[in-house]
């Protein structure tokens, strides 16, 4: 007998825990990173989620864009001012934002899904005020963080077997429209969901200590007494600080995920190898 489908049995045999585990689990996803480089690795990652969707778990896609948003702004001819460091996003910038974030990339991953044979909805945090959000500094323009989540709608397709694909934008307390920093975003989807699971998929294999070493499992404490120390830092900590105010909200887990891995989702959520650093609240 052909060993490679000796091993492919095994390996499903062995999947047989983790499928029981997530039956019926809420899984939100942030996409970003690599998995967005290019249609072959937005068709593996559609090809992940279809699987997942298939054996019961419940995914929700929450994704970035910020590479598509500056081409379009540059195409366009839109110049930004920054304040330390983070762009002003005024109003012709927020136009631009919302057509590129729920018009192109929203659709390109809502097909991607559809191909793979699932069923994928595209949506904004603007519809049926899923995300009502405060305004961030003012000097910072239209630029928001969510306050209320409404999950109705999302409960509603899942009802439905269908796959939510949220494009990170708020409507503010006057109607105006919010940009949302995608990791933002999603941990207060998940929170709000009381998910089982907050995947943030990155570029970097995970949260590493001083030595550079990839740590696998952590606590609360353990991440705020890293970041203390200097240990966590850079553009680590807003997604750490993501993590926290996720599982303060009643998420079960988090994990800062490398999304280079093939198949990092299924390796996560089915295997006991993991593929990141997976974030637990103090044990």
């Amino acid at each position: 007998m052909n060993r490679d489908w000796i091993a492919t049995a095994a390996t499903l045999s062995a999947a047989l825990p983790y499928l029981q585990r997530y039956n019926d689990a809420v899984v939100v996803i942030k996409l970003g990173g690599h998995a967005m480089s290019s249609d072959q690795a937005m068709e593996d990652f559609a090809r992940d989620v279809v699987l997942m969707r298939q054996v019961g778990v419940n995914p929700v896609i929450v994704h970035g864009g910020g590479p598509m948003i500056n081409e379009m702004l540059d195409r366009l001819a839109i110049t930004s001012d920054f304040v330390n460091g983070k762009r002003v996003t005024d109003q012709a910038t927020v136009e631009v934002v919302e057509m590129v974030l729920s018009g192109r990339v929203n659709k390109w991953i809502v097909n991607a899904i559809n191909q793979q044979g699932g069923r994928a909805a595209g949506l904004s945090g603007k519809d049926a005020n899923l995300m009502v959000c405060d305004q961030d500094a003012p000097e910072l323009g239209l630029v928001g963080t969510p306050a209320e989540v409404d999950t109705h709608v999302l409960t509603k397709l899942f009802e439905a077997n269908i796959i939510p694909v949220i494009a990170p934008l708020g409507t503010g307390r006057q109607g105006e429209t919010l940009n949302v920093n995608g990791d933002t975003a999603a941990g207060a989807v998940a929170a709000a969901l009381k998910a089982d699971r907050l995947l943030l998929l990155t570029d970097v294999p995970g949260v590493m200590d001083a030595d550079k070493t990839v740590l696998t499992d952590l606590t609360t404490q353990q991440v705020q007494d890293m970041t203390r120390d200097g240990v966590i830092a850079g553009g680590m900590i807003p997604k750490t600080q993501t993590c926290l105010d996720a599982l303060a909200g009643g998420v079960r887990a988090a994990v800062i995920l490398d999304g280079r891995a093939p198949n990092a989702c299924l390796l996560e959520l089915f295997t006991d190898h993991g593929a990141g650093s997976i974030i637990r609240a103090a044990r």
